[in-house]
């Protein structure tokens, strides 16, 4: 019963998180605008939810680790998130003198979009949740 609840719930729960995981990235990035030859990051997160969604059910007998410090977890790449999406430096849109190739414009743009599907995300898993409870309840 618990397996079904977590395979109905599997999908939202992983977008949930790679959006807060982008949000982190593209934060690091607004904070580092002024910051020389820093470059912006970003990873594609269609391509990186269906990584999650393909690597979400771990074989029986092997042990899933959540955080690189769990024992058998290999230690973090700084290019990589901690589920192993692979972070992208983003393209050069305006050059600058220091090198620095983060885009104040873009960042906030992809930041505020990120931010509305987050909360889109959480509408929905809310809304799935309502309609577990009325169907337990038989309302």
């Amino acid at each position: 019963m618990i397996g079904k609840l977590d395979d109905y719930l599997r999908f939202n729960e992983a977008a949930l998180n790679l959006r807060s995981q982008r949000q982190q990235v593209l934060a690091s990035n607004i904070a580092n605008a002024d910051t020389p030859n820093f470059k912006a990051r970003d990873f594609d997160f269609s391509s990186a939810l269906a990584g999650v969604l393909a690597r979400s059910t771990a074989p029986a007998g092997v042990l899933a680790t959540t955080a690189p410090a769990h024992v058998g977890a290999a230690a973090p790449d700084a290019g990589k998130l901690a589920d192993g999406t692979v972070l992208q430096y983003r393209g050069v849109v305006q050059g600058s003198v220091d090198g620095n190739t983060v885009d104040m414009d873009v960042e906030r743009n992809q930041f505020a979009d990120n931010a509305l599907r987050y909360e889109a995300g959480i509408t929905m898993i809310n809304s799935q949740i309502r309609g577990l409870l009325a169907a337990i309840q038989g309302q």
